[in-house]
């Protein structure tokens, strides 16, 4: 089985709906994992959403804030929440495919983004994201990266110096610094995770998913950085047939911010 897996923090899917409409139709993923959906679970379009092929939707929704889906065409077999934390916020749901030998698992995170000061001690936001960070490193441990896995979502971090348009300049703001490259290094060594876009895109050639709003021209400026990320646990190495960055999303009429990031794999 060929199959198609995406991942996109939308910024809101209500506001949005248009262009999750038009990346369904384009590039047709059998799984589409979402972030910031911002509303609650009875909120959600799911009248729309199946009108475009996925019958089967997971979903940790809250309002204004966070909220995480999975959207498929591939019927569950289970599904599941974990609060990160102990806060209550929406930034986990896990799905299941499959039963026994052929089951295979997936785990969509939004991670915290953590405020501009790049300092626990003063800024609370940022303590919270090296917290999360943590508690994911003690999952996968537990049971991310075993069997056939697949961990995906806006992880708000950019990991190498390729992924950000000037690594020296942005050592010192949040998604680029040391600790927090290194912790998600750690979390990604944790359960052998293999980093997807990087294994068909390696470095040095630079590689995005997110372009600020601030920018007035986001495309001539290019100054972007690789939050949004698909891992596969080692059992799914020899499946995987492609990763890319869908850029051209970012430059959609009201766009996200963020471009979605699609992978295939043979199952």
């Amino acid at each position: 089985m060929k199959l198609r897996i995406a991942s996109w923090n939308i910024n809101s899917v209500r506001i949005r709906l248009e262009l999750l409409t038009a990346f369904a139709r384009r590039h047709r993923p059998d799984v589409l994992c979402l972030q910031e959906i911002k509303c609650t679970d009875d909120a959600f379009p799911y009248a729309a959403c199946r009108a475009m092929g996925f019958e089967h939707i997971a979903l940790h929704g809250q309002k204004a804030y966070h909220g995480v889906a999975v959207l498929s065409r591939i019927p569950f077999a289970k599904t599941w929440r974990a609060d990160f934390c102990g806060r209550g916020d929406a930034r986990h749901v896990g799905v299941r495919f499959g039963n026994g030998a052929a089951a295979w698992e997936l785990d969509n995170f939004y991670v915290p983004a953590g405020g501009d000061v790049p300092d626990a001690k003063r800024n609370e936001k940022f303590a919270h994201k090296l917290a999360f960070l943590e508690e994911m490193i003690v999952w996968s441990r537990g049971r991310g990266g075993r069997g056939r896995r697949l961990l995906v979502g806006d992880l708000n971090i950019a990991p190498l110096p390729e992924d950000v348009w000037n690594h020296r300049e942005l050592l010192k703001v949040v998604s680029h610094t040391q600790v927090e490259t290194e912790g998600l290094e750690r979390l990604r060594e944790s359960g052998g995770w293999l980093d997807a876009a990087r294994h068909f895109v390696p470095p040095p050639e630079r590689l995005y998913s997110w372009w600020s709003y601030r920018a007035r021209d986001w495309a001539a400026s290019d100054r972007g950085r690789r939050l949004d990320h698909i891992w596969v646990s080692p059992e799914l190495r020899e499946r995987l047939r492609g990763a890319e960055v869908v850029r051209e999303a970012r430059g959609w009429a009201n766009p996200s911010d963020h471009a979605p990031v699609v992978a295939r794999l043979r199952l």
